[in-house]
């Protein structure tokens, strides 16, 4: 029973016990036919479109921007909260939602070499003051929007670009730099 619901059912002379046969989905009736499917990666045994097939279906699903809110509250909150993480105020958890893998691990390293360097000179995390600029915001396709965000602050200026993509009927950043 790896990879199966067991589901006690009655069928014919077996009635409340389960036997191979009546455990699968074929002599399921069609009520808990899609309960009793594989659970888990696709099994051995089956060719590789059908490993494929299985990986797309669970991965993350491609959104339309027609389909998704406005990009700019959370271009313009990320790069806040990006800015933050980095100058040790905000946890690095807070923003997990909205990214990707990927960005959550670069964003872990460079928040980790900025707690370093800030340990080595003895100077304390404190909440940045700064200004963000306006967005500016260009679709290269369907489901991707591209921004760059000016940050100034008294000594110096930044760029943060974010790439945004809908995953998932909601935007996810899949590219933040700090320049």
């Amino acid at each position: 029973m790896t990879g199966v619901h067991h589901i006690a059912m009655q069928t014919g002379s077996t009635q409340g016990r389960s036997t191979p046969n009546s455990r699968t989905p074929s002599s399921a009736t069609p009520a808990i036919a899609g309960a009793l499917a594989p659970l888990g990666p696709a099994p051995r045994g089956r060719g590789s479109l059908a490993r494929i097939a299985h990986e797309e279906f669970f991965d993350y699903q491609p959104t339309s921007t027609a389909d998704l809110p406005d990009p700019r509250p959370l271009v313009e909150n990320l790069t806040r909260c990006v800015i933050e993480i980095l100058a040790g105020a905000r946890e690095l958890e807070q923003v997990a939602r909205w990214v990707t893998d990927d960005v959550y691990r670069t964003l872990l390293s460079r928040a980790s070499i900025s707690a370093r360097a800030r340990a080595a000179r003895g100077a304390p995390a404190i909440r940045p003051t700064f200004s963000v600029g306006a967005p500016r915001l260009t679709e290269p396709r369907d489901g991707v929007i591209e921004a760059v965000v000016i940050v100034t602050s008294r000594a110096r200026a930044r760029a943060v670009a974010i790439r945004l993509e809908g995953l998932d009927r909601r935007w996810r950043a899949s590219a933040i730099t700090v320049l």
